[in-house]
């Protein structure tokens, strides 16, 4: 069959508009179909919008400083800048160069692998990690060019080194059952987020679950656990896993390299 070609032709503006009516005469137009919203599945969820739990559980237990904080992977720098707010002197970590769309005296921002930084142990009286820790080791993504399989486990064990005794970590983290959705993050379960909190008391938990509406609702800690990731290869966003949002105390307990 010969193809069709299509050549275009150009009618002057007021022949076009007669043109237009005299169709509008003799054919009907197309109706419109009305959306029909459908509610999505357990299987539609994703980790859309995210951050406004962890943003607003984060912001809901920051201490009062003064004193010492530390952001682990802070990215653009909100909780720092809220640590700041609080009367916090805070050091902003990051393994990418970050641009602050802000400016605060108690803030400054370094930039380098948190592993290999230059830090006083026994120094911090807070640190802050929100959603950072899962990315460590898994490397095509912030940045990070290095496997490393237990690279999460290390900076916990970091951040207990330089938090002074009782010192506080806020930090929240993707949960359900335990795997590992290369490049993008690992999901803690019933077998390796005691590991992850190994250094760590748990002051205060908090999870979070999508419903089938796709909107997050708190849920047990069970609940999160038991929920099964949803992976998407090409694209992190449409992935889907509980949340857990975290007060821990650091533990004058050290489990030492067998309790990792």
């Amino acid at each position: 069959m010969a193809e069709k070609l299509l050549v275009p032709v150009y009618l002057p503006a007021w022949l076009h508009r007669s043109v237009v009516k005299l169709k509008r005469v003799f054919i009907a137009p197309t109706p419109i179909v009305p959306t029909v919203h459908v509610a999505r599945t357990a299987e539609s969820v994703d980790v859309s919008w995210e951050r406004d739990v962890e943003w607003s559980f984060l912001s809901r237990e920051m201490p009062d400083g003064p004193g010492e904080a530390i952001e682990f992977g802070c990215e653009h720098g909100y909780m720092s800048l809220m640590a700041a707010q609080k009367g916090f002197r805070v050091l902003a970590t990051d393994l990418q160069e970050q641009s602050f769309p802000w400016r605060h005296p108690l803030v400054e921002f370094r930039k380098g692998d948190f592993l290999e930084m230059d830090l006083v142990n026994n120094y911090y009286d807070l640190a802050i990690n929100c959603s950072s820790v899962e990315h460590v080791g898994l490397s095509g993504r912030y940045g990070i060019t290095t496997d490393l399989s237990d690279g999460d486990l290390m900076v916990m064990q970091r951040l207990a080194d330089v938090l002074k005794p009782n010192g506080l970590l806020l930090m929240t983290a993707p949960c359900g059952r335990d795997t590992v959705m290369a490049p993008w993050n690992r999901v803690y379960g019933p077998e390796r987020l005691p590991r992850l909190l190994a250094r760590f008391r748990a002051l205060k938990e908090s999870y979070w679950i999508k419903d089938n509406q796709n909107r997050w609702v708190e849920c047990s800690g069970q609940q999160a656990l038991d929920f099964v990731p949803i992976y998407d290869a090409y694209d992190a966003h449409r992935c889907a896993y509980a949340l857990g949002c975290f007060v821990l105390e650091k533990s004058t307990w050290n489990p030492g390299p067998e309790g990792r």
